[in-house]
């Protein structure tokens, strides 16, 4: 995988050049992403504590209690109150690393996030990102800038790939992330999820994200980006196959009957529609990428179709920007 590439790809900034992801829901009684100001006044708010750096801080900035705490002086930054700030929470577990055409789950979705992240950004704005990789919630803090992009990809470049030998039982879950992203970012802006979801039950039984999502989706605006192989909805007629669960690590011999690959196929179309039908009730936005598509060009259609929404949700609502 070679992330930096797609965050300098010309293919990719060419596309999303005259783009841009409007923001429709109305945060704190404003249309963000107008960008009518970003000048620090009494409207701002505090953000996250970082270490005094001697020269270029303003010492009235302070922040005294993380400074008593860690023996070591930190200030805290402000954020514009007009300023946009977005979340990315980008699955890593193991299944997102596979792919059978010629590129991964994984290099689609660090591609998707990069897309979020340039067609969002103005003067000013903040990104961050949240990753689960083997188990464990990682954060990458919010920046602003061409550096700061390159930087996160660098930082996802250096996840390793590949399946757990001995996954821990207890390790972190999408919920969990979920819940970690909403608990520790409340600043109100644009979340975005990549996933797979492939831990959704296909038949019946309520899927253990939906609930943590649905509760951030009710503060932020919350675009769901899902991940998807055509190999993952049905598979070929090969005989005898050894399949291994990337999660688990269990393997399992099969035999693809025709009857296997029937059940198989019923139950994946079950699946995805669990997915799809979770995601409305919890209110989010949706695109679905595959690996054997131009994801490009299906994430320039979706903003397109954004955009218009935008456009139709202003001219109905009282004082909204036009």
């Amino acid at each position: 995988m070679r992330p930096p590439a797609i965050g300098t790809d010309p293919r990719l900034r060419a596309a999303l050049r005259r783009l841009d992801l409007k923001i429709v829901h109305r945060l704190d009684g404003l249309l963000h992403g107008e960008h009518l100001g970003l000048r620090l006044g009494p409207g701002s708010e505090a953000a996250e504590a970082r270490l005094y750096q001697p020269g270029e801080d303003d010492v009235r900035h302070m922040d005294w209690a993380v400074t008593a705490r860690t023996d070591a002086p930190h200030v805290r930054d402000l954020v514009a109150d007009r300023e946009l700030e977005s979340w990315t929470l980008l699955d890593l577990s193991p299944s997102m690393d596979f792919g059978t055409q010629t590129r991964t789950k994984r290099e689609v979705a660090v591609g998707a996030m990069v897309a979020a992240n340039l067609l969002t950004q103005r003067v000013g704005d903040r990104f961050g990102a949240h990753f689960l990789h083997r188990g464990a919630i990682r954060r990458w803090p919010a920046r602003s800038g061409k550096e700061a992009l390159l930087s996160l990809l660098a930082t996802v470049a250096a996840a390793p790939t590949g399946d757990v030998e001995n996954p821990d039982p207890r390790g972190a879950t999408l919920a969990d992330a979920l819940d970690d992203l909403a608990r520790t970012r409340r600043r109100r802006g644009l979340r975005v999820v990549v996933s797979d979801f492939l831990d959704t039950p296909a038949f019946g039984g309520e899927a253990t994200w939906e609930r943590p999502l649905r509760q951030l989706s009710t503060r932020h605006q919350v675009l769901v980006v899902e991940m998807l192989d055509p190999r993952e909805l049905d598979l070929p007629e090969v005989g005898d196959v050894p399949l291994r669960d990337p999660r688990t690590g269990r393997v399992r011999d099969v035999r693809l009957t025709r009857a296997v690959r029937n059940k198989y196929r019923q139950a994946a179309a079950a699946q995805r529609e669990a997915v799809r039908g979770t995601l409305r009730r919890c209110g989010v936005h949706h695109l679905a990428l595959r690996t054997d598509r131009d994801w490009v060009l299906d994430i320039a259609r979706f903003v397109i179709h954004q955009r218009r929404t935008a456009r139709h949700l202003a001219r109905h609502t009282p004082g909204a920007p036009r």
